[in-house]
């Protein structure tokens, strides 16, 4: 059956590669990104998410079957506070009355393997407390701090929406209108994001030493659609606030046992 899907992040990367197996598969695809999409918005801002809300209502007559949150960004930056935090919870919160009507609601988000390295307590705290002011003044300082404090940032984001989904998705919203909400974690994926990173053997070998994936190591953005495909799909009626590892093996590695 088709279905209706709005993906974030759509015009690059796992969001293109996503939206393009919805494609394949039949189904209806809402793209959403800064450029290069059905609905372009600047998700860093107020105005961007209250206009996501409004142009993807109207293309979707008011109904969707799936939200993919899946923009953000890696920069040592503010923004990257703005978009991968407040943006996503924003995406996730919009557009949420329009998959009450939905016979097979799903929402997922992309987070990341990096949410398992230590976090800016700071900035933690402030995007767990909603408060984006104080986040983005915290997200300045880690910015202005230089290499090693703005690296703090990526991972501090994708750790605070972790936890959100955690702490949401078995509430009445969500869980009690029988709306599955789960997340992803990446590994390395081969990503315009990731592109300056992963350019040389030698940076390869680096980054692979920092996040470990002995499982065929970095991988294709079409590996990850395919899990926030079945996420979003009509089979998926009862995993609630999973934050699913696709990552080679890193989480395994880096945590162990403490899941259990």
């Amino acid at each position: 059956m088709s279905r209706t899907y709005v993906v974030t992040g759509a015009a690059s990367g796992i969001g293109k590669a996503t939206r393009e197996l919805l494609l394949e598969r039949g189904h209806t695809v809402i793209g959403v990104d800064i450029r290069d999409a059905d609905v372009t918005v600047d998700l860093s801002t107020a105005e961007g998410r209250a206009a996501l809300v409004e142009k993807v209502t109207a293309l979707s007559g008011g109904r969707i079957d799936a939200v993919i949150a899946n923009a953000g960004l890696a920069t040592p930056s503010a923004i990257t506070v703005a978009v991968n935090y407040f943006g996503t919870v924003a995406t996730l919160e919009g557009l949420r009355p329009l998959l009450v009507s939905s016979p097979a609601p799903r929402a997922v988000a992309t987070a990341s393997m990096a949410s398992l390295f230590p976090p800016d307590d700071a900035l933690l705290t402030a995007l767990l407390a909603g408060d984006e002011k104080a986040a983005l003044a915290r997200g300045a300082e880690l910015e202005a701090g230089g290499p090693q404090l703005g690296s703090l940032i990526y991972g501090t984001t994708k750790r605070a929406l972790a936890l959100w989904i955690r702490r949401h998705a078995a509430t009445a919203d969500w869980a009690g209108a029988s709306i599955p909400l789960n997340g992803v974690a990446p590994g390395v994926v081969e990503t315009p994001m990731t592109a300056d990173l992963i350019a040389t053997p030698e940076q390869r070998e680096q980054i692979t030493t920092m996040v470990p994936m002995p499982l065929n190591g970095i991988f294709e953005p079409r590996s990850v659609a395919y899990l926030l495909a079945w996420l979003t799909s009509e089979e998926n009626a009862h995993l609630c606030g999973q934050i699913v590892f696709i990552d080679g093996g890193s989480d395994v590695i880096i945590r162990g046992d403490s899941t259990w």
